[in-house]
């Protein structure tokens, strides 16, 4: 079925492929837009069109709402998809789409503009009985009163951007010292990140796990969650690697879960697809916020759903009723999805921007890549550094941990440091195989000696690769790689 004739995607890289190609099969036409630095993008190429959107910094490219506004119209296009990041969470570009008379294939922008304040969020989960953090319901305004309330909850707190998303501006509190260093700074990245300034502070949880629940919603009133996804390995409070489902999860409390992540949907008059997200310790769970858009991640539960997130999102903003029931949804198998990003992980995932100079994509049975890169393409450092996104599927949490690991020893990427060794140590290391991980699992002292042994071996492979294939020999390059990999296996 046709929803539209033709869409125009407000982003860029593997999230705009992601969404064409959903688009490209269901018979939409599909118009991308590009920034200066981006004119020999992949998606600018697989796109039916595609239009030039500005120079190279976001605020004239991906982020000038009027330019993009202008492009749909003048391409013909009937609705806007959004992707993630960038304006996906912008209730102000939700209004002014709809104002233009086109569709925002997310949620409503009354329901965005309500769940993008974190404070207000909150409130509205909290009256609804939805378990939430102690926090400072007014936001705080002053060191003074940050401090008071901090003592009040009991440190550590943290400071969070009500406005915020991605970690961006979060900082930890130990102290009243510490709160009065952290305001300030937070304040001031609240308001040059988000346009506000907001601040509040909530008690801190030292090693939770971060656990988050798919949903999906039409228009009018049909709610079914797509059940939940472990999102606790991170760095700088973003995530790097994510499995569906979590793999502590009990039909007891996933149970209770859902049914709050259903309830903070219908509470936000929610639609389309969204993420209810929450915080597990010791038993007990708390709501954090609402990603109201499509998550990086939404590949995994594509895996063990079998359900296609992307074209349910088309259907539900072209006025369809959501085709399915919750007893029509059931879990099959197990999925995790690595972030490639271009990063160092020895230096404290320092980016990497540049030039690829190689690249082999593994391949294989449940494994899937979502990329927007290629060879002789550069890296630009004006935006996010996830270059790509690598997920695999098992029948059970240990086959979708095998095959992910022949999957990264398949995958080469030269030219930029990438997050790939990082993914090859975690593969192996023996807490994650127990699934014992928590938020600060990248921070634990004797993680990090195996997960540095394991990086070092990593890049020794690729340096060991890219030599080879620099004198042509690439039957010999891989012959190295092969016989490196096994020597290192001999040892452990």
């Amino acid at each position: 079925m046709k929803y539209f004739d033709k869409i125009l995607i407000a982003n860029r890289g593997e999230i705009a492929i992601r969404v064409m190609r959903a688009c490209r099969e269901l018979g939409i036409e599909t118009v991308a837009i590009y920034s200066v630095p981006d004119k020999n993008a992949l998606h600018m190429k697989y796109a039916d069109e595609a239009f030039c959107v500005g120079e190279a910094p976001p605020s004239k490219s991906y982020l000038n709402m009027d330019r993009i506004l202008d492009i749909a119209q003048k391409s013909g296009a009937e609705a806007i998809h959004p992707g993630y990041g960038f304006l996906a969470e912008n209730h102000i570009f939700a209004k002014k789409v709809t104002d233009e008379g086109l569709v925002f294939i997310g949620p409503s922008w009354e329901s965005m503009h309500a769940l993008g304040s974190k404070i207000e969020s909150k409130r509205m989960m909290k009256e609804a009985g939805v378990p939430t953090l102690p926090y400072s319901e007014n936001g705080i305004k002053t060191v003074e009163e940050g401090q008071r309330f901090a003592e009040q909850i009991g440190y550590p707190v943290i400071l969070k951007a009500s406005a915020g998303g991605g970690g961006i501006g979060m900082q930890i509190a130990n102290n009243p010292e510490e709160v009065e260093r952290a305001l300030l700074p937070s304040m001031r990245m609240a308001q040059s990140s988000f346009g506000d300034s907001t601040v509040f502070l909530e008690k801190y949880l030292v090693k939770p796990r971060h656990i988050e629940f798919q949903i999906l919603a039409d228009t009018y009133g049909h709610t079914v969650h797509l059940y939940d996804r472990e999102c606790s390995i991170q760095r700088r409070h973003q995530k790097l690697l994510e499995e569906a489902p979590c793999p502590i999860m009990t039909p007891e409390l996933r149970e209770r879960m859902a049914a709050s992540a259903v309830t903070v949907a219908r509470t936000a008059k929610y639609s389309n697809a969204g993420t209810v997200e929450f915080l597990f310790t010791n038993g007990k769970y708390f709501f954090m916020e609402v990603n109201a858009r499509l998550q990086v991640e939404h590949t995994i539960t594509e895996f063990i759903t079998g359900i296609d997130i992307v074209k349910q999102q088309i259907a539900i903003a072209s006025g369809e009723h959501l085709p399915l029931d919750q007893e029509d949804i059931s879990i099959r198998g197990h999925a995790i999805e690595c972030r490639i990003n271009a990063e160092d992980p020895l230096h404290d995932f320092k980016a990497d921007p540049g030039k690829i100079v190689r690249y082999r994509s593994p391949g294989g049975p449940g494994i899937r890549i979502d990329s927007g890169i290629h060879v002789g393409y550069a890296i630009s450092p004006h935006y996010d550094s996830l270059i790509a996104k690598l997920s695999a599927w098992g029948m059970d949490r240990i086959e979708a941990i095998q095959r992910m690991r022949r999957a990264i020893y398949e995958y080469v990427i030269l030219g930029v440091k990438t997050t790939l060794p990082l993914h090859h140590a975690i593969m192996n290391n023996e807490l994650f195989l127990k699934g014992e991980t928590h938020t600060h699992f990248l921070k634990e002292e004797h993680i990090m000696k195996s997960l540095t042994r394991y990086v070092m071996e990593e890049e020794a492979r690729m340096q060991t690769l890219a030599a080879s294939l620099r004198q042509g020999k690439e039957i010999a390059a891989v012959s190295a790689a092969v016989n490196l990999y096994l020597k290192q296996q001999d040892k452990r």
